[in-house]
């Protein structure tokens, strides 16, 4: 087993002010793609994801409000105020709505995504930088879903079952072609961990676990991005 002494997560450089999701990426890991999903089918989607509901419980809400304010005057001031704070709350999903729609493109800048040959890196956040490692091993099954507005994008989203938890990678070009590569590499490595190389036959090579981007000149038989 290799040693380590209290050393070993000490570093001299400075936190950087933006986050390089490259950073995370091993020595031995090779990064296939890395992309984000596309703005406007992004930011659309927050807007028409909670739309008809918000309208519906807003125009209920609202007449509420207009009934309120219409006989104010015969209402005492104390069943005013408790209605008023009733509202404020009950109108949580218009907020929520509201709250999506403007920090969509803010939360936009900060999600990347990243596939290497060993795992997906996830990064998202608002505020603050969250990171989420999904293992090939992990995956039980991969969906791909294209509404309406996402086909005139020519976007897609990815659902990932794991074992524990699932994952969802938004608006993405290409959608199908991506699940499937890293479907490919899900299946390989779970192939390669139930019968490693030197458990097979000669005449049963196995699965090929070499991945290459379009850039590479490796073999035409290695998974290309």
């Amino acid at each position: 087993m290799a040693k380590f002494d209290e050393n070993y997560f000490k570093t001299n450089e400075e936190t950087p002010k933006d986050f390089d999701i490259d950073s995370l990426i091993g020595e031995n890991e090779q990064k296939l793609w890395q992309g984000k999903p596309n703005k406007k089918a992004y930011v659309m989607s927050n807007v028409l994801k909670m739309l008809p509901f918000a309208l519906i419980w807003l125009a209920v809400d609202g007449t509420m409000i207009g009934l309120i304010i219409k006989f104010a005057s015969q209402l005492p001031v104390g069943a005013i105020i408790g209605m008023a704070v009733f509202l404020l709350f009950h109108l949580a999903p218009v907020w929520i709505w509201l709250y999506n729609i403007i920090t969509a493109s803010k939360r936009h800048k900060n999600i990347e995504y990243v596939f290497t040959d060993k795992r997906i890196i996830v990064k998202t956040g608002l505020i603050g930088i969250d990171v989420q490692n999904i293992y090939y091993s992990d995956i039980q099954s991969v969906n791909v879903k294209v509404g309406l507005f996402d086909k005139i994008c020519k976007v897609g989203d990815i659902y990932i079952k794991c074992n524990q938890h699932a994952y969802v990678l938004w608006d993405l070009p290409n959608p199908y072609n991506l699940a499937n590569k890293f479907q490919k590499i899900a299946l390989d490595i779970k192939t390669d961990i139930n019968y490693p190389n030197a458990l097979r036959p000669d005449e049963n090579t196995g699965y090929k676990t070499s991945y290459k981007t379009q850039d590479d000149t490796k073999s035409d038989d290695n998974l290309k991005f």
